[in-house]
């Protein structure tokens, strides 16, 4: 297996793809592509080194976990993805993965402000990780696309759009599916509902609908529960058959409204079809069909030409998509282009990491960008300040962003996973930083974004882990713990619960997916991870809270859900 170094030849204006020997490769062979649009520092070789030893230690201290986002980040989308490959019984848009980086960890910065040095190099910094990533992680291609204070730091595509072609990604021009990070563009939609007067966040979201959701408890589902996913609503399954069948997200929302199942506005639990309904309501009071609306007062204003929630894709948009894949027998298989057009403005859109760039810069610029105005400042704050948290002392949600960091500096994402994309945004505001990358592969690829994406986190913006609990104390309630996002119409599967164990005296191990990972207790029923720990972090924190009756954990690195405990341990 050869590791391919790709470089521009700025004098020729050539790309030449190179092995370690120097032999020159055709694209078909080769392993590793990138396109670059910013000239290489001459430090390049050092860095790309020094991003392949760090993702080498990534791989040796997660190798049993595999990074452990897969296993306690998103171990519900997780196991459902399973179910849905392996016997052909669901298909789910999955929840989105948030990046550990964790607030109330020791910041080794006291400032927003980004080490010039290493962000100059950060480019071939990734370069280092994806090379890696794709020789171990089973990705297929990527784009990644970095911002700071309003300019475009790197913009690169990596491995390939088309294996069996041999055609390279292309980071200017190469669409992929950011999944759930669509959802971004869909609350801008409804706060750009909210500026005009004609939605208020506090009213009763059946007021907008031309059909009505059942009362739960006297209390309704208002417009701000939407922003905070705390509809209180059970998650959906689809049937593979289901889903294939032709229906509009307008009729779909009306004949599979989810079964309540606690107030709104208190547990937190991801929902795509609240999102649905928030482009919904943004059709219903504007009067534009909503991928009509999200390209007239979105995508145009800001020149995302390439970006779409319409499916499937047509002319140049389809000539220019990356295939999603899947690693069958150890070769990279083709699959047909996914449509989620019953929920589309949850996880419909495509786009290209230059468009990302622009929607990024124009929420660092408080909602504008190159001219053109798509929010207000106080609207962009609105979406990127605190609503609620399931557990206290840990990151919650914003408003449609998910709170990844409270301080060090304060940062706000969304992660998106389709079948067979695997994407995530990440802003910085105080330090005018934005981050995104979309991946498709194999499973493999699901962790790899995430490690990436840890990686960026921990260079820029580094921490030290918090200083251990050693104090007597009273044992967290243990067990079997079930995550809340779930159909509830369904028997559960207990297979997907995490098991929770003591550990010593101050420390946990939790199993899920037959992946393990070992936690240091740091506080009262606070713990932070070591597994997969590495300098300069992110730490994941798992906390444990809830009513005597009502044992719950959260993590971290997820504010988007919760866990129950189901089968308190007998030990």
């Amino acid at each position: 297996m050869r590791l391919i170094q790709a470089a521009i030849d700025h004098r020729k204006g050539k790309r030449r793809c190179r092995d370690g020997a120097g032999h020159r490769l055709s694209p078909r062979n080769t392993l590793f592509v990138v396109h670059v649009s910013l000239p290489l520092l001459p430090d390049w070789k050092r860095v790309c080194r020094e991003g392949l030893v760090l993702y080498r230690q990534i791989i040796s201290k997660t190798r049993i976990s595999e990074g452990l986002g897969m296993l306690h980040c998103d171990q519900d989308g997780r196991r459902r993805w399973k179910w849905a490959l392996g016997c052909g019984a669901a298909i789910f848009l999955m929840a989105p993965t948030v990046p550990s980086a964790l607030a109330k960890s020791v910041a080794t910065t006291a400032s927003a402000s980004i080490d010039r040095g290493k962000l100059a190099v950060l480019p071939d910094f990734i370069d280092g990780i994806l090379a890696q990533q794709i020789a171990q992680r089973e990705v297929a291609g990527a784009v990644v696309t970095i911002v700071h204070r309003g300019k475009v730091v790197m913009t690169r595509g990596y491995g390939f759009a088309d294996v069996d072609k041999g055609l390279a990604v292309d980071g200017q021009h190469t669409l992929f599916r950011p999944g759930s990070v669509s959802k971004l563009f869909t609350w801008v939609a409804l706060m750009q509902q909210v500026e005009a007067g004609k939605v208020d966040l506090d009213a009763d979201v059946n007021h907008y609908l031309d059909y009505e959701i059942p009362p739960f408890q006297d209390k309704p589902i208002r417009v701000r529960d939407l922003f905070a996913h705390a509809v209180g609503m059970s998650d959906l399954s689809y049937a593979e058959g289901e889903w294939e069948k032709e229906e509009t997200y307008q009729s779909f929302l009306k004949t599979h409204i989810p079964q309540r199942l606690w107030a709104p506005g208190g547990e937190i639990s991801y929902s795509n079809y609240g999102a649905s309904l928030a482009g919904y309501i943004v059709e219903r009071v504007s009067g534009e069909a909503f991928p009509d609306y999200v390209e007239r007062h979105i995508f145009q204003p800001l020149g995302m030409m390439a970006t779409t929630f319409r499916e499937p894709l047509t002319g140049e948009k389809a000539a220019h998509m990356a295939l999603g894949y899947a690693l069958v027998d150890g070769r990279f298989t083709p699959k047909p282009y996914e449509r989620y057009d019953k929920i589309m403005p949850a996880g419909s859109a495509a786009s290209t990491a230059p468009d990302m760039a622009r929607f990024m810069l124009a929420m660092l610029g408080n909602g504008a960008f190159n001219g053109a105005r798509i929010l207000k400042p106080d609207s962009v704050h609105f979406l990127e300040s605190n609503s609620i948290a399931n557990a206290p002392g840990l990151p919650g949600m914003a408003h449609g962003f998910m709170v990844a960091r409270e301080a060090g500096p304060r940062l706000v994402g969304h992660g998106g996973n389709t079948m067979d994309f695997h994407s995530y945004l990440l802003l910085a505001p105080e330090a005018e930083f934005g981050f995104f990358v979309s991946m498709t592969g194999g499973q493999g690829s699901y962790g790899a974004r995430t490690e990436l994406s840890d990686a960026v986190i921990g260079r820029l913006f580094p921490q030290a882990p918090a200083a251990r609990w050693t104090q007597a104390g009273a044992k967290p309630p243990v067990g079997a713990y079930r995550v809340n996002r779930r159909d509830y119409n369904k028997p559960a599967d207990p297979a997907g619960d995490l098991k929770v164990s003591i550990q010593g005296e101050h420390g946990l191990l939790v199993e899920g997916q037959g992946r393990k990972s070992y936690w240091e207790q740091i506080g009262p029923a606070l713990y932070e991870q070591v597994t997969g720990a590495r300098i300069g972090g992110p730490y994941d924190r798992l906390l444990f809270y809830g009513a005597p009756g009502d044992p719950r954990m959260s993590f971290g690195a997820q504010p988007h859900v919760t866990y129950h405990l189901v089968s308190p341990s007998r030990k």
